[in-house]
């Protein structure tokens, strides 16, 4: 089973973190293509995001501003659909829990925390992702409106046979 290849990925190592790291990411040509293909995109003319990454009390914060021009399809009319993203981002991030612990982490906030994997974070994934969480899942053009087609009428092998019958008799 092959793993499907990540539209971006900009990997951080957990030993690389320290008391922090900030980047700002803008991904290059190739990068953008993928994205643009994984996000089902009519196009993808800016994307850049600023990140922070800081070590916290259960593990790290990966916070920031995500920052895009882009085209999404309408549903309807299959037109591009211009939306511009500027908006701030933050997602807690831990190590696996030892199962043989017997010690419990509760936070107070309703959300758990991501699992860290393979020692790294994968800032270019986390991006594409606050990205994805941005678009509408069903992009439709103002005014756009679907209209059911009429449904055709039911050929019964009974009406075909009359029809020959008819047509037989004149």
């Amino acid at each position: 089973m092959s793993v499907p290849e990540l539209p971006w990925s900009e990997p951080v190592r957990l030993h690389q973190i320290g008391s922090g790291v900030k980047r700002t990411l803008v991904p290059d040509e190739a990068a953008v293509r993928r994205i643009i293909r994984a996000l089902d995109l009519a196009s993808l003319d800016s994307f850049e995001a600023d990140v922070e990454l800081v070590p916290d009390a259960i593990g790290w914060t990966l916070s920031g501003r995500v920052r895009a021009s882009l085209a999404q399809t309408c549903g309807i009319t299959l037109e591009p659909l211009p939306l511009e993203i500027d908006d701030a981002f933050s997602v807690q991030l831990s190590e696996p829990v030892d199962e043989e612990s017997d010690e419990i982490v509760i936070t107070m906030e309703d959300e758990t925390p991501d699992i860290v994997e393979d020692g790294q974070i994968d800032l270019g994934q986390y991006v594409v992702e606050q990205l994805a969480l941005r678009l509408d899942p069903f992009p439709r053009k103002p005014g756009a409106e679907f209209v059911q087609p009429p449904e055709p009428a039911e050929i019964s092998p009974f009406a075909v046979l009359k029809s020959l019958r008819s047509s037989d008799e004149g």
